[in-house]
């Protein structure tokens, strides 16, 4: 199975794409390709954490595109007009990350907020409340190694989702 969608991954990606290098530089490593595509990587409370790389255990922009994606059905569905509030730390393809979610959302019909500079959780969270946003997104791995990266989500309170929020938007996400 893993095997199939790494196929599926490589012939999709365009030539010029890194992941799909990096997917190359794996293609005779049998546990790594099983590593990377055994699941997708799992959303919950805090949102998706995880190394940054290729494939669907991965954070990349897929995955972050596909978490966000779900996260705005889950939001459309609240609410009439909902608002989000993004921010990001200087860990490697944060900004990227934070630039994919605020695309989507914008695309979707959700007004947008993005910092244009690095800005602290803490911020973010004072930022959803200060603008009665429905909801917020911080892009940090916290205190996870330099190969991490994060996606955090946060309710119109600045506080981290509940578990039922997450479940609801897990079941938008799939």
């Amino acid at each position: 199975m893993q095997n199939t969608i790494y196929s599926e991954w490589l012939n999709a990606l365009p030539e010029s794409d890194p992941l799909r290098k990096e997917l190359l530089s794996v293609q005779n490593d049998p546990k790594e390709i099983e590593d990377r595509f055994y699941r997708g990587l799992a959303f919950g409370t805090g949102g998706l954490r995880g190394i940054i790389g290729a494939g669907t255990n991965r954070m990349n922009i897929y995955s972050v595109g596909r978490a966000t994606f779900g996260l705005a059905e889950y939001l459309l569905k609240q609410t009439t007009k909902p608002s989000i509030a993004i921010a990001y730390d200087s860990r490697n393809m944060s900004r990227e990350f934070a630039h994919t979610a605020a695309d989507i959302l914008s695309s979707k019909g959700i007004r947008t907020y993005i910092f244009g500079e690095l800005m602290p959780t803490p911020v973010l969270s004072f930022a959803v409340r200060k603008l009665k946003a429905t909801a917020g997104i911080v892009i940090t791995a916290s205190h996870n190694p330099k190969e991490y990266n994060g996606y955090k989500v946060y309710n119109e309170n600045g506080c981290q989702i509940t578990d039922k929020a997450a479940a609801d938007i897990t079941t938008e996400i799939e």
